[in-house]
């Protein structure tokens, strides 16, 4: 799979065909169908091989309902940046046994942590919306310095309509780290306040 994902990280996943992944293999077309069924196969593999989870190191000290649940959706965050391509197939993939695998994690943790069954699922959605909010709108956002300063010199043109955002230098702020990860603390915030 590590040829497919360097092939998907390089061409995207309009320039993945079984006939390119066999040319970078340096076999034949043919002879793939052999490993998998199809193209669509090769993306579910693919897939799945970024979204393993990187449990951090042991430590030894006991960690808390937080830290791992903030190290997970920033492990998973990461691995999606790392290879764009994956946010846009998440949604319609069959789910493989990596991202099955972080799910099953992230609802034990949440579970240990309080969270009432009839509450989690709902939790398991908005932390899974918001890494994936977070992941596509940060691959797809890509401003120059120059350009953010137009739009925000524009923005304060337009102050009178628009004074909040133009005062808190929306367009200005690159922090895409911190904006993850403070959002994250507001959403456990809500989930530690519920138990």
């Amino acid at each position: 799979m590590a040829t497919a994902v360097e092939l998907l990280d390089a061409e995207g996943i309009g320039g993945l065909s079984m006939r390119r992944l066999a040319d970078r293999l340096g076999s034949g077309a043919m002879s793939l169908y052999w490993h998998v069924d199809n193209k669509e196969k090769v993306f579910d593999l693919a897939l799945d091989s970024v979204l393993e989870y990187r449990e951090p190191p042991q430590t030894g000290e006991p960690r808390n309902w937080r830290g791992e649940v903030v190290h997970m959706l920033e492990d998973w965050r990461a691995s999606m940046l790392r290879h764009p391509w994956s946010a846009s197939l998440l949604p319609r993939r069959a789910l493989g046994p990596n991202i099955l695998g972080r799910l099953e994690l992230l609802s034990k943790i949440l579970s240990r942590a309080g969270v009432a069954d009839a509450d989690l699922n709902v939790a398991i959605w908005s932390l899974w919306n918001y890494v994936m909010g977070a992941t596509v709108t940060r691959a797809s956002f890509e401003l120059s310095d120059d350009d953010r300063a137009v739009a925000q010199q524009r923005l304060t043109r337009l102050s009178e309509s628009y004074p909040t955002i133009e005062r808190s230098r929306l367009l200005l702020d690159s922090d895409w780290d911190g904006a993850f990860s403070r959002g994250l603390d507001f959403m456990l915030d809500g989930f530690a306040a519920r138990q």
